[in-house]
């Protein structure tokens, strides 16, 4: 493997493990910010390691070891060492570095939850959170969320430096609170574990359309947090938007990575099991509440393709319906861009493009891939190949993924072919 393939294969791998490796440093040295340096730095030493010795078997386990050593070496060089050690001596005879490692680990319990809880403090602000959500537990670079927000980079730097030195400065403690604080943050941690999945569902940037481990962790996540909520709908109804979602994991791509779509996937090798637990979820969510929430009812939609044997068999009708529903309780163009697509579905292409056509003058679309691509994708369906090209080749260049990219170049070709039959 050449330097530069290993360089690559090492980015990959700490896009995986880096939510973990911060979430266990945070937990050890309190502080978000420390945390992340401490994990730069076991990514650093990899660097200079794995391209002499090799990358190790488990690499995640790698980068945790050199990571906690890093920071046990700052305890002992600080005052948060002697407060550690103090409550570490209280509960072991022992003293010694494997009594301290072993007591941390015992403390700790679900790091990445108590991260999740930790940034979704009222503190910050959604801009905050969100971009911190993406830097820490996504693994995005600045820049690359710095694109997904159409913000200069700069920006986006100062408000994650920002965020990092209040969580320290007000004492935001590490932990899953309890009672009416768990309540108050809870919209906000679902949230967030939403945006991790759908960055694993549909990557923003990179070589991968989709980052199936990514969302894995944002599913167990969810399911831990039902366990915490079990009486909350909306933690039960994004449970299941989760579950139905995973279930066709294996179908978005192919075997050599390349995008398929919803309509084009092989529905016999969807997760049943995934989708029986979503089904359930998703009753669990409905007899919590009296009606649907945008968790749930985004679960109700994906229940509808899940449902459908075939995809001639889908409820674009109700799927219609409940995004009707959604735009009521969640109003977002994206959720209308969305409605669009379902109206195409149900009742032809051209009721669809109608609503494409009026979002397309709204500023907070501007730059946003998808709603070239469904425009496209209309026009292409009433044989207006020339304008659907000029979409497709607009969405591509807007995307930061470049399977999609790809994916969206193909199409623009198929119509400049149609075009000259």
């Amino acid at each position: 493997m050449s330097l530069s393939q290993t360089h690559r294969t090492i980015d990959a791998i700490w896009r995986i493990e880096s939510p973990k490796v911060i979430a266990r440093l945070t937990g050890m040295v309190r502080d978000v910010a420390l945390a992340e340096d401490l994990a730069q730095d076991a990514l650093v030493i990899a660097l200079e390691r794995w391209p002499e010795i090799g990358i190790p078997e488990n690499p995640g386990a790698w980068l945790m070891t050199t990571a906690k050593r890093r920071a046990i070496d700052l305890l002992r060089r600080t005052k948060v060492r002697d407060q550690k050690y103090a409550e570490v001596a209280q509960h072991t005879t022992l003293y010694t570095e494997e009594d301290i490692d072993h007591a941390l680990d015992e403390e700790i319990g679900d790091d990445l939850l108590r991260l999740i809880f930790m940034t979704c403090h009222p503190v910050l602000s959604q801009d905050a959170r969100v971009a911190l959500t993406l830097r820490l537990l996504c693994g995005l670079t600045t820049e690359e969320i710095a694109r997904s927000f159409l913000t200069a980079e700069s920006t986006i730097a100062q408000r994650i430096v920002r965020a990092k030195r209040t969580l320290n400065a007000k004492n935001v403690p590490f932990e899953v609170p309890v009672g009416d604080e768990l309540r108050d943050r809870l919209s906000a941690v679902l949230e967030v574990i939403y945006l991790m999945f759908n960055e694993g569902y549909s990557a923003t940037a990179g070589d991968n359309w989709t980052r199936p481990l990514l969302c894995q962790e944002a599913l167990r996540l969810g399911r831990v947090l039902a366990e915490i909520a079990p009486h909350e709908p909306e933690v039960h109804g994004l449970v299941a938007l989760m579950e139905i979602q995973s279930s066709r994991l294996k179908t978005r791509v192919n075997s050599k990575g390349e995008p398929i779509l919803l309509m084009d996937q092989n529905r016999a090798l969807w997760d049943q099991l995934l989708i029986r637990r979503g089904l359930a979820a998703l009753e669990r969510s409905r007899s919590l509440g009296h009606s649907l929430g945008p968790y749930s009812l985004q679960a109700a939609i994906t229940a509808c393709h899940a449902q459908a044997p075939t995809p001639k068999e889908t409820d674009w009708v109700r799927i219609a319906a409940l995004y009707e529903a959604l735009s009521r309780v969640m109003p977002s163009p994206i959720v209308e861009l969305n409605r669009a697509v379902a109206i195409s579905m149900a009742f032809g292409p051209a009721f669809g493009l109608q609503i494409v056509d009026e979002l397309n003058t709204n500023p907070s679309l501007k730059g946003y891939h998808l709603l070239p691509s469904v425009r496209g994708d209309l026009l292409m369906k009433l044989e207006r190949y020339d304008e659907a090209r000029v979409e497709f080749e607009r969405a591509a260049s807007l995307t930061q993924n470049e399977r999609e990219r790809t994916l969206l170049l193909n199409r623009a070709a198929e119509c400049e072919k149609k075009t000259s039959i």
